[in-house]
C-alpha cells in the first residue's frame, strides 16, 4: 500500500545512514561496475540521460544522486499531512522536486464510496476541505511541487473509482479539484496523467488546467509473451501513449515506469528508459515506480514486482 507513513519511515531510515550504500558515477562504465544488472535494476543514467525520479518507499534511490523528482502518493482521506515536511526536507537535501499524486479516496477499501457518490460529492464541494488541506500543506514546502490528481482515468481495469466516470464528468471533477488547489497553491504545476489508452483525449480538461502531461509505462515480460509472443521494448511500449498526448503540446513526463522480466529484458528497459529518443522530443523526465504492483494483472499473471532490488538496497 502506498502509505505516506511507509514513505516517511523509509525517508527517516535513509537519513540515518552513514556513508553510501551505492557509489554513483556520472559514467556508464563506472556505473556498470558497481551495480549488478539483475540485482539492481535502476534505470541506467549517463550524462546524456533525461532527468529521472522515483516513487521510492524502500529507499533504494536514497543515496543515488541522479533522481531529480521525488514522487509521493497521498489519498485525500486518512492521511497525516504533517509528514509532508519530512518528505520536503528529504527531497531538498537531494536537490529533488516533489511530484505529489493525490488520489481522491481513502486507501481503506471498506471506506470508499461509489463512483457516482464520489463524483457528486466532488462537484458539490463536499471534498473541497480535503483538497485544500493537502494543497495548503504543500504550499508551505520549500521544494517545487507538481500536483497529479486522479491519475490513469482512461484505464478501465476496475482499479480506480474515478475511472468509472464518463469522460465529461471526469473533466468537471478535475477542473474543480485544480481550481480548489490553486487557491492555496498557485505556484504549483498541475499534471494531467492518463494511462495512455485510446480515447484519452476525451478526458483532457483543457490547456489552462494542465501544465504537464503524465503517462504510465510498464514492461512485464510474462504479459508481453502472453499478448505479443515476444518481448516488448521501452520505445514500443511508450510510443502509443506518447503519440496520443503529443497533440496537446505540453511537456510530457513518464510519471510511473516499471519493468520486470529476466536479466536481458530488465537490462534492455533499464538502458533505454532515460535515454533521449528521437521519437519522444517532448519527453522531459522519467519517474520510476519502485514498489510491487498494487493490483493483479489480467490472465492470472499476478502482481508484478517493479522494485529495483529485493531485498531493498538499504538493508
Amino acid at each position: 500500500m502506498k502509505t505516506l507513513s511507509k514513505l516517511t519511515t523509509a525517508l527517516l531510515a535513509a537519513a540515518a545512514l552513514c556513508g553510501g550504500v551505492y557509489a554513483a558515477s556520472n559514467g556508464l562504465d563506472a556505473r556498470a561496475e558497481t551495480r549488478p544488472l539483475f540485482n539492481d535494476k535502476r534505470p541506467i543514467i549517463t550524462p546524456q540521460s533525461l532527468p529521472g525520479g522515483a516513487y521510492d518507499p524502500n529507499g533504494d534511490f536514497s543515496n543515488d544522486p541522479n533522481p531529480k523528482i521525488e514522487h509521493l502518493f497521498l489519498p485525500w482521506e486518512d492521511v497525516d499531512l504533517s509528514t509532508l515536511s519530512t518528505a520536503d526536507e528529504y527531497a531538498r537535501k537531494r536537490g529533488r522536486s516533489l511530484l505529489i499524486t493525490v488520489e481522491p479516496w481513502s486507501w481503506a477499501r471498506n471506506w470508499r464510496v461509489t463512483p457516482a457518490d464520489l463524483l457528486s460529492g466532488i462537484l458539490a464541494g463536499h471534498y473541497d476541505s480535503n483538497m485544500t488541506a493537502i494543497c495548503s500543506a504543500a504550499a508551505k514546502l520549500n521544494t517545487p511541487v507538481t500536483i497529479r490528481w486522479a491519475q490513469e482515468m482512461d484505464e478501465k481495469n476496475g482499479q480506480f473509482t474515478w475511472a468509472y466516470w464518463k469522460a465529461d464528468d471526469y473533466v468537471k471533477a478535475y477542473k474543480h479539484a485544480v481550481t480548489v488547489c490553486r487557491k492555496s497553491l498557485p505556484t504549483a504545476k498541475y499534471m494531467w496523467s492518463p494511462m495512455g489508452k485510446d480515447g484519452l483525449e476525451a478526458y483532457y480538461p483543457g490547456d489552462s488546467f494542465v501544465d504537464v502531461v503524465g503517462l504510465s509505462v510498464f514492461g512485464y515480460q510474462p504479459f508481453d509473451l502472453r499478448k505479443l509472443g515476444r518481448d516488448s521494448t521501452f520505445v514500443e511500449a511508450t510510443k502509443p501513449g506518447y503519440d496520443r498526448v503529443k497533440r496537446f503540446k505540453k511537456p510530457i513526463v513518464i510519471a510511473e515506469l516499471g519493468y520486470q522480466g529476466n536479466e536481458a529484458y530488465v537490462h534492455g528497459w533499464a538502458e533505454e528508459a532515460n535515454k533521449p529518443h528521437s521519437e519522444f522530443p517532448n519527453l522531459q523526465a522519467v519517474v520510476y515506480f519502485n514498489d510491487r504492483e498494487v493490483y493483479p494483472w489480467p490472465d492470472g499473471l499476478g502482481r508484478p514486482d517493479w522494485r529495483v532490488a529485493t531485498p531493498p538496497l538499504l538493508n
